[in-house]
């Protein structure tokens, strides 16, 4: 892994004894409770139904705008608290999230995609100038790309501008949900290397994923989702060989439960 900047001002968070449910469903989430300490990579893996989405949006703000409620507990950053928070008060306070399935603005070029994420430095045009630049040398594809609609581009194309608008907020805090999905192995690893390397300039890095092996080998710690709770957790390298992440991935769990948060959560989009 890149050497750290530990000058940099990296974001803690901490969930704690969270619990959340839909209006249109039960609940999804119980009593869960987890810590990304400031400048880690995190990494949070689990099935598809675990609650993982759900988590999310609780910590990013959105949850309220899917029909969710906090039933009880409550989400700190920095020691303060947040929990409930709309979305534009958390990216305020240094979080980003960039949500599963690329989604950027397709009929904007990849300029006017990426400055769309610039709103938080729009006095500093300096600053959103030199954070520009710095996203375009992280990845090169999108400095020969920036007049091209964002609809054209490839699927990974789309998933570096994704993180690149993310990255123009200057977050200390950045949410990545499922970031490898759907992607080619090769483009996965370049992936991998930005969030990395992101790490390395001082960015607290929340890394949400399905694919637990790429989850493991990039995070320093981990904690593995299922049935709305946290199983267990701990060293990343330690949970790579863990029998028991297997064991949550490949059934073992009562399959219902898991299907009935899965519709909850769809609901509430």
């Amino acid at each position: 892994m890149p050497e750290k900047d530990a000058s940099a001002t990296a974001a803690s968070l901490a969930v704690e004894g969270l619990t959340v449910g839909y209006r249109t469903g039960g609940v999804v989430l119980s009593d869960v409770s987890l810590t990304v300490p400031a400048g880690q990579i995190v990494a949070l893996v689990g099935p598809n139904g675990a609650g993982k989405t759900s988590l999310l949006r609780a910590v990013s703000g959105l949850l309220k705008a899917h029909q969710g409620v906090i039933h009880k507990g409550r989400v700190t950053l920095d020691g303060e608290a947040v929990t409930g928070a709309d979305a534009p008060a958390v990216v305020r306070r240094g979080v980003a999230q960039v949500l599963e399935g690329r989604q950027v603005f397709p009929n904007l070029t990849v300029r006017e995609n990426l400055l769309t994420g610039a709103h938080t430095l729009r006095r500093d045009d300096a600053r959103r100038h030199a954070t520009f630049e710095e996203i375009l040398d992280l990845f090169g594809v999108l400095r020969r790309r920036l007049g091209q609609r964002a609809g054209f581009l490839s699927g990974g194309e789309q998933q570096m501008l994704a993180i690149g608008r993310a990255l123009m907020t200057q977050p200390r805090l950045l949410v990545l949900d499922e970031p490898s999905l759907g992607l080619a192995p090769r483009i996965v690893e370049e992936i991998s290397r930005v969030v990395q390397a992101i790490n390395a300039k001082g960015t607290t890095v929340l890394l949400v994923e399905q694919n637990a092996l790429l989850a493991f080998r990039i995070a320093e710690y981990g904690h593995v989702l299922e049935g709305g709770r946290v199983m267990f957790g701990g060293p990343a390298a330690e949970l790579a060989g863990d029998e028991r992440v297997a064991h949550y991935y490949l059934g073992g769990q009562d399959m219902s439960g898991r299907r009935a948060r899965r519709t909850a959560e769809r609901t509430g989009r």
